[in-house]
């Protein structure tokens, strides 16, 4: 009997070392409050999904800007993720949202991508096994909301185990869960926006998608399993900012160096949206599908470092940093990370490119697909 191979964002210690050595999460969140400028929500809430909430940075940094911009306006806030670990880090997060923002609904799930925004698995059998938690925080504390989620734990560990798909490999749900989480002294003021299990509506003013898919993967894939179950979720006027690692960066240069042969990120921002123009078919038309040329869609971010770091010696810890966050954003798996292993020419070629580039720095695309009014 065969395993599929570790897949590189199930390491946690690769994906946090990432997470804390760049600023991605940080520019993206920019990119994100950027659009709120386009939005006009529509009674009862302001609507927001995020599909792959991760560790919630980009998320609650979302819940703040908004916060900023339309401060007076109930929130509805779905967040789909499959980690338990992440899902952990994401409550954390939550508590001081909703003391500055106590009109808020907080939804959590672990349904596939086609299921999430609806809060509802697509088949019968699955959605029968649904489970469905609804917590009315009680307080007005963040120390209390905290300590009343971190009671959650249990139920957590229960209801949100995976199983590794026969086909592919990728993390599936066991069990179908939904958490809901608000404020008991704002339960009648959320009484239409609080979902309810198979009443659920989708209807999203915003939803980010932020590198939610294999970059490798074809993109007519891509466009059926993840972005047209998602534009189709949005209401009309609502837009869908999308994020991919793209290259053409010193991150590219290290991975390339070491596996000249592979092509890192076959798939641009053009490939996606004529893969989800045929996807869609006739309901194309509902949807604007224009997108940015050139660099209009380059969102950059770099690996932190001091200046005194990049010189002629540099670090074993900044190498290491530098080579998993390169090898991270190629999403390089473990089967041939082994081959780097009891060697230095890749830490060698690390520092090359750190010098040559006076440091680290990646190239992610944004765009936005947004439904016509």
């Amino acid at each position: 009997m065969t395993t599929k191979p570790f897949r590189f964002f199930d390491n946690r210690l690769k994906y946090l070392t990432f997470v804390n050595t760049t600023n991605e999460k940080w520019r993206i969140s920019e990119r994100v409050a950027d659009e709120l400028t386009h939005l006009h929500p529509r009674p009862p809430a302001l609507r927001i999904f995020d599909a792959g909430m991760g560790d919630a940075t980009v998320l609650s940094n979302t819940m703040r800007s908004a916060h900023q911009r339309f401060r007076n306006i109930p929130f509805y806030v779905v967040g789909k993720e499959i980690s338990l670990e992440d899902l952990r880090l994401s409550l954390d997060k939550m508590p001081d949202r909703l003391v500055e923002h106590p009109a808020s609904v907080v939804v959590m799930t672990n349904l596939f991508y086609s299921e999430a925004p609806w809060l509802m698995p697509n088949k019968a059998e699955m959605a029968e096994q649904l489970v469905w938690k609804s917590i009315a925080l009680e307080g007005q504390s963040s120390i209390g909301f905290q300590e009343q989620l971190r009671q959650l734990d249990s139920f957590l560990v229960d209801n949100w185990q995976v199983r590794s798909s026969s086909k592919t490999g990728n993390p599936l749900y066991v069990k179908p869960t939904v958490l809901v989480i608000y404020r008991k002294d704002h339960d009648f003021l959320l009484d239409s926006v609080i979902p309810r299990a198979g009443q659920a509506t989708a209807d999203y003013d915003l939803v980010l998608a932020s590198q939610p898919w294999r970059a490798r993967t074809a993109p007519q894939q891509k466009a059926k399993a993840v972005m047209a179950p998602l534009a189709r979720s949005l209401a009309p006027g609502g837009r869908m900012l999308t994020v991919q690692s793209i290259g053409g960066d010193p991150g590219e240069e290290i991975v390339n160096a070491i596996w000249p042969d592979i092509e890192l990120f076959p798939v641009n921002r053009y490939d996606l949206v004529g893969a989800l123009k045929a996807e869609l078919g006739e309901e194309a038309a509902r949807f604007d599908l224009s997108i940015p040329s050139g660099g209009d869609a380059l969102l950059s971010y770099r690996m932190h470092t001091l200046p005194e770091e990049i010189g002629p010696s540099i670090g074993t810890s900044t190498l290491s940093a530098a080579w998993n966050a390169a090898t991270y954003v190629a999403q390089i798996d473990d089967g041939l990370l082994e081959e780097t292993y009891g060697g230095s020419r890749h830490f060698d070629l690390t520092a090359d490119v750190l010098k040559k580039f006076d440091g680290l720095w990646f190239n992610d695309e944004a765009f936005v697909i947004s439904r016509l009014r």
